[in-house]
């Protein structure tokens, strides 16, 4: 096994998933998802941006769960622009703030067709060297510095702005194939070239534009640790994100632990845990409203069924003749119970017997008629605030950190 380095995760569903046209989620989903992606064994999730309004109560109560203990070990990243005027409002809005990754445009293209002419590339190195040295100033623990569509930008440029970023302090370098614009073979020789050069760990952050971000992330990860630094890769929960989305988490994972290139050869984050992979697909899923595509990954309905006679056969003998891996190392294979007869459910017109009734189920008592009032009327919020009935998981959360839940849903226009 290769021992030049480890390849992280950081998950930005709550960041570049919630981007995706025409779809969202509410803050309490993103909290949720934040939790899972915690019991996962995800590195890091990029649970917002800390200079927006609405983000604002969010994002501090996620910090604070996370000072409680109530999030794992999982760091929690904001994302931001890279200048200055920017991280002055982060660290006002959201003073707890400690992981940042700060973006701008790095390419030819953006430079000339985003900023017109107003900014040459020193002045992009500039204005990324100050704003960075500035977070690290406000209390930044970590910064990891994204180039804004690294695939279409010059290759010695890059390696400049890069050795710029490490030198006024960033821990990380993020190469955003911001357009899905790379192939595996490119962002391999791309990224080992930047990685011996500039000796600090990469980030790759691929959409999946041509089809081929998973492909390119793993092999930019590759690049990144046969160069002698630790690589870290950008997933979102069942590929959500812009246009045609991103690197899916849990493909990510599998190719990394499963492909013959990979498997045994490449460190994965050793606290990964597979066997979340369908709880956290299903729940996106829910709260994105996208149903899982057949055909997906490992969590498709198809993903591990056999209906040819040849493949059937060959399956019931031995698995390991049509299934690379086993669906229990999934998560899968439970029954799932599905009620047809009557259903109390919560929502916001509920009373409180059929909301305790839905809390007896789930075996959660209240000490008295006023807790268990407080926890209704949260309750009915939180219905409000997500627009679909609540899961069980949304339900024991808010018994669990009625304040916090209460935070959270506070947006004040």
């Amino acid at each position: 096994m290769s021992k030049k380095g480890t390849i992280y995760l950081i998950d930005v569903t709550n960041r570049d998933g919630v981007q995706t046209s025409r779809l969202g989620l509410a803050k309490l989903q993103k909290t949720i998802i934040n939790e899972m992606l915690s019991e996962m064994g995800i590195f890091q999730s990029e649970f917002g941006f800390p200079i927006t309004r609405h983000e604002t109560n969010y994002l501090r109560a996620n910090l604070e769960l996370a000072e409680m203990g109530a999030l794992g070990s999982i760091r929690l990243g904001g994302w931001l622009r890279a200048i200055s005027s920017d991280v002055e409002r982060s660290f006002s809005m959201v003073p707890e703030i400690r992981h940042l990754n700060m973006s701008i445009s790095t390419s030819d293209q953006m430079i000339q067709g985003k900023f017109q002419g107003r900014k040459t590339r020193q002045d992009i190195i500039d204005e990324m060297v100050a704003a960075v040295k500035l977070a690290k100033e406000k209390g930044a623990l970590s910064i990891g510095v994204n180039a804004e569509d690294a695939s279409r930008t010059d290759l010695s440029f890059l390696i400049d702005f890069a050795c710029a970023a490490r030198d006024a302090g960033a821990d990380r370098f993020r190469y955003c194939d911001t357009l899905g614009y790379d192939d595996p073979f490119t962002i391999y020789d791309r990224i080992n070239k930047l990685a011996s050069a500039v000796q600090i760990p990469i980030e790759l952050h691929c959409h999946n534009d041509l089809g081929m971000a998973v492909a390119c992330s793993v092999a930019g990860a590759k690049g990144a640790v046969d160069a002698g630094v630790d690589a870290y890769i950008n997933t979102t929960i069942n590929g959500m994100g812009e246009r045609a989305g991103n690197s899916d988490l849990v493909s990510t994972i599998l190719a990394i632990k499963k492909s013959s290139g990979m498997a045994d050869k490449y460190q994965l984050d050793p606290n990964v845990d597979l066997s979340k992979s369908w709880e956290i697909a299903k729940y996106a899923s829910y709260a994105f409203g996208v149903p899982i595509p057949v055909n997906q990954v490992a969590v498709g309905a198809n993903a591990f069924a056999h209906e040819s006679g040849i493949h059937a056969d060959g399956a019931l003998k031995d698995r390991r003749n049509y299934e690379l891996f086993d669906y229990e190392e999934l998560g899968r294979g439970e029954p799932e119970i599905i009620e047809t007869g009557r259903m109390i459910t919560t929502g916001e017109y509920s009373g409180i017997k059929g909301f305790r009734n839905v809390y007896e189920k789930l075996e959660i008592e209240f000490k008295d008629d006023k807790e268990a009032e407080k926890i209704l009327e949260l309750v009915r919020y939180a219905n409000v605030h997500t627009q679909k009935p609540l899961t069980d998981r949304e339900l024991r959360f808010i018994a669990a950190y009625p304040e916090i839940a209460r935070k959270i849903m506070t947006v004040t226009p």
